[in-house]
């Protein structure tokens, strides 16, 4: 049984959709929960003035009757408030007008899709491209993502994230590596930057300070972290259906990703393979494997270990700048300064809960597709019956 779901809307247009696959009938939905998630993606010092105008809040449209999934398609929404400011430009119906010159983006911000977009799908208003590639898409991603967790939590499965880096205040590497599920859970509604450290972040939040003086932005990076997850999870026997490979694709979709790391995958390309490697050892009590150590991230083979999966993302500074840089007017190709649109100084953290979802989700499809089932009393018989072989091994 394949989980699956697609998101569509625009930043600025009516409302955000999603339509969401593969999910067991039977499974408690508990709306509070996905509208916590929606709050998390919206906090974090630095972030700009459209999280005072949204209050994201899903409504369920179909899918799920009487507080459980039905087995069928769940669609979901999420309304945009600012739609009411942006009426005439994001009308569906053809002006009567055409659009003054102020109100279309014609000059592209270096490091956004707005000019391989423009020249992608032919588009000479590049508000074309941006309403789409803006972040605002990940509000659907965590709703779909908490819907996921439901699933999950059903299993014991848990996640959660923390920001390690933020423009060069950063926790250092040797702690870094070793930071415990405890204190990474104790931060999981901190609505500054989810640092675990209270010195490192009040140094980040002094380095947005001063970057949002000189109109700049900055990048950083986060760590999720997902315990509970059975051995066996995602498979060596396909490129397409190695875990990390899935894990990888999903947090570099995320907006301004540009790199992901798995357990110590950079530190240890520099280091001897006895220095590296989680040795394995058999608890004869529980009858289960498990590792010394977790430089892998909770990922062999492609496959998972049954250790926490960590999982890092590396975002780059956002690309709409006060300071803009340099670009082209698309049509007379003069230089310009870029187009400036509404920014945040940086998402880092929200990064971290989209980061959350998007893990969530690869995890929730790997669970569907090992252990199927229509109802989640069937898929929790399989995945007990599962449980069973790796106690007999």
């Amino acid at each position: 049984m394949a989980f699956t779901f697609t998101t569509a809307g625009e930043s600025h247009g009516r409302a955000l959709v999603a339509v969401i696959e593969g999910l067991p009938a039977g499974l408690p939905v508990d709306r509070d929960f996905i509208n916590h998630e929606l709050w998390r993606r919206q906090q974090g010092y630095g972030r700009g003035g459209r999280m005072k105008i949204e209050t994201d809040s899903v409504e369920i449209i179909s899918g799920v009757r009487h507080g459980e999934t039905l087995g069928s398609p769940v669609a979901i929404m999420v309304e945009n408030r600012d739609f009411r400011n942006w009426r005439e430009v994001m009308s569906v119906e053809p002006p009567d007008e055409p659009l003054a010159r102020d109100r279309r983006v014609i000059r592209p911000r270096p490091g956004h899709a707005d000019l391989a977009g423009g020249l992608k799908y032919d588009r000479r208003d590049l508000r074309d491209i941006l309403e789409r590639a803006s972040a605002r898409e990940t509000t659907m991603r965590v709703a779909v993502g908490a819907f996921a967790r439901l699933l999950l939590r059903e299993f014991g499965v848990e996640l959660a994230s923390h920001v390690l880096r933020l423009g060069d205040a950063a926790i250092p590497d040797s702690e870094a590596e070793s930071i415990a599920w405890e204190r990474i859970q104790a931060v999981y509604d901190n609505d500054v930057l989810r640092c675990v450290d209270p010195e490192v972040e009040a140094r980040m939040v002094a380095h947005i300070d001063e970057a949002q003086r000189d109109g700049d932005t900055l990048g950083g990076v986060f760590e999720v972290v997902a315990r509970g997850c059975t051995p066996g999870l995602g498979s060596h026997t396909s490129w397409a259906e190695k875990l990390d490979g899935q894990l990888a694709q999903a947090i570099c979709s995320i907006h301004a990703v540009k790199a992901v790391e798995i357990g110590s995958g950079v530190a240890n390309a520099g280091r001897p393979g006895s220095q590296v490697h989680d040795e394995i050892r058999y608890n004869a009590g529980t009858r289960e494997f498990d590792r010394t150590s977790n430089r892998a991230g909770g990922l062999e083979g492609g496959m998972t270990s049954g250790g926490e999966i960590r999982v890092r993302g590396y975002l780059k500074p956002i690309a709409t700048l006060r300071k803009a840089l340099r670009s082209v007017h698309i049509e007379t190709k003069e230089e310009m300064e870029a187009n400036f649109e509404r920014s945040d100084v940086t998402a880092v953290p929200a990064a971290g809960v989209i980061g959350e979802a998007m893990t969530a989700i690869v995890l929730a499809r790997a669970m569907r597709a090992k252990f199927g089932g229509d109802s989640l009393k069937e898929m929790r018989r399989n995945v007990q019956g599962y449980n069973q072989q790796l106690r007999d091994y």
